[in-house]
């Protein structure tokens, strides 16, 4: 049989297999210890093929016997076969995280995924902030949208965007994943974090990865782990190639290689004169440049 990894709790997973008289079933599964010997560890969103191993007469259970060809691979937290990042960022309580969103849209990037950015709590945002942060992002080439969760405001325009994808939901603890998700299927289908009226950070509490179907073919990752997004897998003389309005003007540099920091006659630091490159973006690539050259310098020793 064929089906598709849709949760994974320790070492115990949970295949969605499409049965011609059945329908969907979902099977509790055990993975092969040939994996194990190979080094190799299935994910959900993996596409497997798996046999049963075990009938009785409340459930029959199936190991997982080969991984399929994965077109993504995302190593923290694990997932395979993600077409769609959305990226959620909190109007308020917490505030906006634009070093992090930096992060994972570069990210995006470099797996080629598409990536959708979520505005939520723009109801609590009375300043109306949220406005520049969108400007920002949709004159590099981003779609943006605004939504209160909870309310669900603008649930309906992000239905729309999910359809056809896997998607994972991404962002920090506390900026409504888990209420968004909620909105979409009109019901509780996870688990809502709380927001410390002390700290004002978000209390992580989606202890498992899990894949929830809106819709044949379409589903949602809600994940752990996200609060520390890593994308160490770039290297930082690449990072450039993934910041999508740069890449224009990187032919403008005067040097091969330019790293766009203390170069001079740089085309990047040009577009920012002329107004082309926000700055702020370009202070947050040269944070995110200096962070994964320090990782570089650390791995050599």
């Amino acid at each position: 049989m064929k089906g598709i990894i849709v949760e994974n709790i320790s070492n115990l997973y949970r295949v969605k297999v499409k049965d011609p008289d059945k329908g969907d079933i979902i099977y509790e599964a055990n993975a092969r210890g040939k994996f194990k010997k190979n080094d190799i560890t299935p994910v959900v969103g993996d596409f497997v093929e798996c046999e049963v191993v075990k009938e009785d007469k409340e459930k029959d259970r199936v190991s997982i016997d080969k991984i399929l060809d994965r077109k993504v691979y995302i190593k923290r937290p694990r997932l395979a076969n993600i077409s769609k990042i959305v990226l959620v960022v909190s109007s308020k309580h917490p505030k906006p995280d634009l070093l992090m969103l930096d992060k994972q849209l570069a990210f995006a990037e470099f797996l080629g995924i598409d990536a959708l950015i979520v505005l939520n709590k723009i109801d609590l945002d009375k300043e109306k902030s949220f406005k520049e942060i969108k400007k920002i992002y949709e004159k590099v080439g981003y779609k943006v949208l605004e939504t209160e969760a909870k309310e669900g405001k603008g649930i309906d325009k992000l239905k729309k965007e999910l359809y056809g994808n896997t998607n994972a939901f991404s962002g920090n603890s506390g900026v409504g994943k888990s209420t968004l998700i909620n909105a979409i299927f009109e019901k509780d289908v996870t688990l809502e974090g709380e927001i410390s009226k002390k700290s004002r950070r978000g209390k992580n509490t989606t202890t498992s990865t899990k894949l929830y179907e809106i819709d044949e073919g379409t589903y949602i990752a809600d994940t752990p782990g996200f609060s520390t997004f890593d994308i160490s897998e770039i290297k930082s003389k690449d990072l450039d190639s993934y910041f999508k309005e740069f890449k224009k003007y990187i032919p403008d540099c005067e040097f091969i290689g330019c790293t766009h920091i203390k170069e001079e006659n740089c085309g990047i630091k040009n577009a920012i004169k002329e107004g082309k490159i926000e700055q702020e973006r370009y202070d947050r690539f040269c944070k995110i440049y200096e962070e994964l050259k320090k990782k570089e310098e650390r791995k050599k020793w």
